[in-house]
């Protein structure tokens, strides 16, 4: 379930662009100092996201350097980096460590069993340092788990495992703005395992694999049935999204979600 929270690089102005960049490149130093190569391996554009919203609300000292990588070692890149930053990263690894999990678990991935055996000690001492976060992830997951094996069909339920999971994760600090992360991250969690069911559901027909969606899918109006809760969801998650008082990279964010979380399902709808 990673992937769907990112950009529309048509509508983003250039600055706006660089500006996301440096970011994203600021997780990918941070996954890399604070758990090595294989840290590097879990990057992903969601957290990109959670970087930026919280780093706008709570207006928090960003720092600005200029370094190279493997990935582009002649031109040095621009990192933007903040407190938030290495929150984000310490997330990152522990919802990569519980995907790989679940692929071992799941479909004997090996890639899965040397991920967990790679990150199984960075991910204890993560758990030590947020236990709040990391109770409800596990909490969560678990739930999702036992749904999969009981073949339970209500989206509405299932969905609303990873959204409590992802409003958890929002809220990096209990404080004034709780209540609205919260909500809005339970939006945004269940509009993410909605697509990621949606995006699957004929791979995991042909595999015989669990999805929610099996049984809907059955019915005349499915496709406008799964637009509409989409479409619902990420208007709740923006309408909480607009009560924060977020300034800087307020563009950044409203791209991302008025129309960079539905990349994805535009891709599909043009190889339908």
């Amino acid at each position: 379930m990673f992937g769907y929270i990112s950009i529309y690089e048509p509508e983003l102005k250039m600055k706006d662009f660089r500006r996301y960049k440096a970011y994203y490149c600021g997780l990918c130093k941070a996954l890399k100092e604070q758990f090595g190569s294989v840290g590097q391996l879990t990057l992903t554009y969601d957290m990109t996201f959670v970087i930026i919203l919280l780093t706008s609300l709570y207006e928090s000292q960003i720092s600005e350097q200029q370094c190279r990588c493997k990935v582009h070692p002649i031109k040095k890149q621009a990192i933007l980096t903040s407190e938030m930053t290495e929150y984000a990263a310490d997330m990152n690894l522990v919802l990569s460590y519980y995907h790989m999990k679940d692929n071992w678990e799941d479909e004997r991935k090996i890639s899965g069993f040397v991920g967990i055996c790679a990150l199984r000690y960075q991910v204890k001492k993560v758990i030590e340092k947020y236990p709040r976060q990391c109770r409800t992830i596990q909490r969560e997951l678990k739930a999702i788990l036992r749904y999969e094996k009981k073949n339970v069909t209500d989206i509405d339920l299932v969905s609303g495992c990873f959204g409590r999971l992802m409003g958890e994760l929002l809220v990096y600090r209990v404080d004034h703005w709780e209540k609205s992360l919260r909500r809005m991250g339970f939006f945004l969690g269940k509009f993410i395992y909605v697509m990621d069911a949606y995006e699957d559901l004929e791979k995991d027909k042909k595999e015989n694999l669990y999805n929610p969606l099996k049984e809907l899918s059955q019915r005349a109006d499915y496709e406008e049935y799964c637009k509409e809760m989409l479409c619902m969801m990420i208007a709740e998650c923006s309408a909480e999204f607009e009560k924060l008082p977020c300034l800087e990279e307020v563009e950044i964010l409203r791209n991302i979600l008025y129309a960079g979380v539905w990349n994805r399902y535009q891709r599909m709808q043009k190889e339908k």
